[in-house]
């Protein structure tokens, strides 16, 4: 089976407002204030990069599955600003099924809000449906993340339905909700009312 991503090329996907490019080792310092000042970030998170051993836990986990071909992480730059603002990431890749998972993306708090969400999703869709083929691109989030779920809704996603139960967390265990985009929804109508937003 033909991999989808190789894990040697640098896919580096951008427009006016935003860069993302593979996630590196050395990308652990540009990182490491948000897992020191901002932990909240990771409240919903089933990878927490929290404090200096977990954000390095984070790159390092991310590095690994990258190399073996089963993750493909983007360090997200914010041009408006010039400076690093959080991660993102496909994963679950499915050469098979021509199905992916986009996820694990977080943000600064002061990118929160701005709509550099909205430019990233965007670059990271179009690169998956009309780049890669792919047929169906997944999202899933803590049930109780109300912020994570509209902002996936607001990019056009269709809730499926909720896993309960479903993995476990720091005290007890979550329901995860599932949420997704396809192929031929992207490309008759939900590509043009994203960028309409951006």
């Amino acid at each position: 089976m033909t991999p989808i991503f190789n894990p040697a090329t640098n896919y580096v996907l951008e427009d006016a407002h935003v860069l993302l490019r593979p996630l590196q080792a050395d990308d652990y310092d540009n990182l490491l204030p948000f897992a020191i000042q901002e932990p909240n970030t990771w409240d919903y998170s089933l990878v927490s990069a929290k404090g200096t051993d977990g954000m390095r836990n984070y790159v390092d986990v991310a590095l690994t599955a990258r190399s073996q071909g089963k993750e493909y992480p983007f360090i997200i730059f914010d041009k408006t600003s010039g400076q690093y603002a959080g991660c993102t990431r496909f994963y679950d890749i499915q050469p098979a099924y021509q199905t992916l998972q986009l996820g694990y993306t977080w943000y600064g708090e002061k990118f929160r809000g701005t709509g550099l969400n909205k430019h990233c999703k965007f670059l990271l869709l179009q690169f998956a449906f009309d780049q890669l083929d792919i047929k169906r691109v997944e999202f899933r989030a803590d049930a109780r993340n109300q912020r994570s779920i509209a902002a996936m809704k607001s990019i056009g996603c269709t809730v499926e339905g909720v896993l309960r139960s479903h993995t476990p967390i720091a005290d007890g265990r979550r329901d995860s909700i599932v949420l997704s985009i396809l192929q031929h929804e992207w490309q008759q109508e939900l590509k043009e009312r994203l960028k309409a937003k951006l």
